[in-house]
């Protein structure tokens, strides 16, 4: 009889992740953050709120609920919805969506640019 087998285990070298996580609010919400632009980029790509949602294994409803309340914190919408029917429904980005989703990458950029020597020295503090 044998007795126990050896694990084997492997360490894989972790690279640190780092994400800013940018946010604006209008009061008590979040009016513009990293899931609400991610939501908008998917309905850029899908053409529907349903189909972004599900990118996300989020319901409808919580998506449209997103929606709602980021076009109600705005000057004006994001996202513009068409009801469903023989051609089906549909959403699109507005130009004030699209101006958002832009903004929001540029500044993401901008601000790893600028503090990529101190995330370096940061992320040299963690372990592999």
């Amino acid at each position: 009889m044998q007795g126990p087998q050896p694990v084997a285990w492997t360490m894989q070298a972790m690279k640190p992740k780092v994400q800013f996580r940018l946010r604006v609010y209008r009061d008590s919400t979040i009016a513009i953050g990293p899931g609400k632009v991610a939501l908008l980029e998917a309905i850029a790509e899908t053409g529907s709120i349903s189909a972004a949602a599900r990118e996300f294994g989020m319901s409808y409803r919580r998506a449209w609920v997103l929606v709602d309340e980021m076009n109600r914190a705005l000057t004006s919408p994001a996202v513009n919805t068409a009801t469903g029917g023989a051609h089906g429904g549909g959403a699109t980005l507005t130009a004030v969506g699209q101006t958002i989703v832009a903004r929001y990458r540029a500044i993401e950029a901008a601000a790893e640019a600028v503090a990529a020597k101190e995330i370096a020295a940061l992320t040299k503090l963690i372990a592999p």
